[in-house]
């Protein structure tokens, strides 16, 4: 059969038969071209963004992208290609080329394909797929409306802008071991950033929404409002005082920690031997009433999926379980240079969840007393091999469980280990909004670095 590049595909199912047809094609190319085994990845998006600000339109992009990995093995050697040409003379290029590199390429004793027996047989239906019939001008609008919503609260705020944003896509992976899933998604998105102009200095702060379905959004009006809010609440930041302190991460920040333990028990980084976790595993590393984990198939997350990047089946699991770290995370690679199976993660964790046991984020103030509420972290300081953690940061000072001001000027630090054990609670304002589900934590003993 010969494809045509040109074709569209306004129908999902349409698209995906189309896709998953293509992919079985490259398989068949590749055992014809002798590679001895062979696995295709696959993803086509479109969509629609829009941004505006100071009431004017800025952007409206349409996006249809796709592209084709191709990675072949001859034994043990690997060779990539990519392709967005799905016509059957570019694949055979595409397989042509990565059978070159192959024969080129070093023998890797860990190289290859998943394990066939862990590969996904049933694909659940995790209902991701929610397409909003969005036109432009009715983006553009509901855009306008958010940044007027901001704006109106205060005459001393200016917009730094507000986007919504609507895409949808397919996703289809397959080998040679027989292989072939694919899934349909959608995100949807509304954001505002709103500055706050006084006498004592610009601020600036932003709020957001994003979901599969765009009917559980936020409204718009409602979102510019909450940036708005969150900027003027900024005005009349000071600096404070070094000292140790309990401090307290919103939720979307404290998903950044989450990131950082799965940073360091990827097995990438114990293998490598550049993790400060490499003799934790089977240890203590959080308090007893911690349990940290996956839940890949919860309908219509934003992280979930019924298999990982090389097609084994996703699964319920514990990365940290009573305070103890059970597992590494590991791909088919990193779990073969550890003598380990794969814990199928392949291209990341998906939907990681950590215990709460604490209320709200005002439980959560009242119970830190005094020390300082982390809404904004700057820069890039935590160090994977050391767990030293450095990060400038924004917030309130809090005093007696209630904020008594902004700050600025704040740098707070330690070290990721001794923040895992003295994690004193977690919140139950869990956030959704993407692929850690938190809610804020409560640690204890950090410097805060002021004036």
């Amino acid at each position: 059969m010969t494809a045509n590049p040109a074709v569209q595909h306004d129908d999902p199912q349409g698209l995906r038969l189309h896709l998953e047809q293509r992919v079985a094609f490259i398989l068949d190319e590749a055992r014809r071209q002798g590679a001895s085994a062979c696995e295709v990845a696959v993803s086509q998006n479109t969509g629609l963004s829009v941004g505006v600000r100071q009431g004017e339109v800025e952007t409206v992009e349409f996006n249809r992208d796709q592209g084709f990995g191709i990675t072949l093995y001859l034994d043990q050697r690997k060779g990539s290609a990519s392709t967005s040409d799905t016509s059957d003379g570019a694949i055979r290029s595409a397989v042509e080329a990565a059978l070159a590199i192959a024969r080129h390429a070093s023998q890797d004793p860990y190289a290859g394909l998943g394990d066939p027996e862990l590969m996904a047989r049933d694909l659940p239906d995790l209902d991701l797929y929610h397409p909003w019939q969005l036109s432009a001008e009715q983006a553009i609008e509901r855009a306008l409306a958010c940044e007027a919503a901001g704006l109106a609260l205060d005459t001393r705020l200016v917009s730094d802008g507000a986007h919504v944003s609507s895409q949808q896509g397919c996703r289809v992976y397959g080998n040679s071991h027989g292989f072939i899933g694919s899934s349909l998604g959608t995100r949807h998105s509304v954001s505002a950033v709103m500055i706050s102009n006084s006498d004592e200095g610009m601020q600036r702060d932003y709020w957001y929404g994003v979901d599969r379905q765009a009917e559980l959004l936020p409204a718009a009006d409602a979102l510019g409002r909450k940036a708005a809010e969150r900027a003027l609440a900024r005005i009349g930041a000071r600096s404070i005082k070094t000292a140790k302190v309990p401090v307290l991460f919103v939720a979307d920040q404290a998903a950044g920690l989450l990131s950082s333990l799965m940073g360091a028990i990827a097995g990438g980084a114990v293998y490598r031997q550049s993790t400060f976790l490499l003799d934790a595993l089977g240890k203590p590393l959080f308090p007893a009433w911690v349990t940290v984990d996956e839940r890949p198939h919860l309908l219509r997350a934003l992280g979930s999926a019924a298999f990982d990047g090389e097609g084994l089946a996703t699964r319920e699991q514990a990365f940290v379980e009573d305070g103890v770290l059970k597992s590494w995370m590991l791909s088919s690679y990193s779990g073969r240079k550890l003598g380990l199976p794969s814990t199928a993660n392949a291209g990341g964790v998906h939907n990681l969840h950590i215990t709460s046991n604490a209320g709200d984020l005002n439980a959560l103030l009242a119970e830190m007393g005094t020390g300082l509420l982390v809404t904004e972290l700057m820069g890039q300081g935590v160090n994977g091999v050391t767990g030293d953690y450095s990060r400038g940061a924004g917030g309130f000072w809090v005093e007696n469980g209630q904020i008594v001001h902004p700050v600025k000027e704040v740098t707070i630090a330690g070290n990721l280990r001794d923040m895992f054990r003295q994690l004193r609670c977690v919140g139950s304002d869990v956030e959704r909004r993407g692929n850690y589900l938190t809610g804020s934590w409560l640690v204890d003993g950090m410097t805060v670095g002021g004036a």
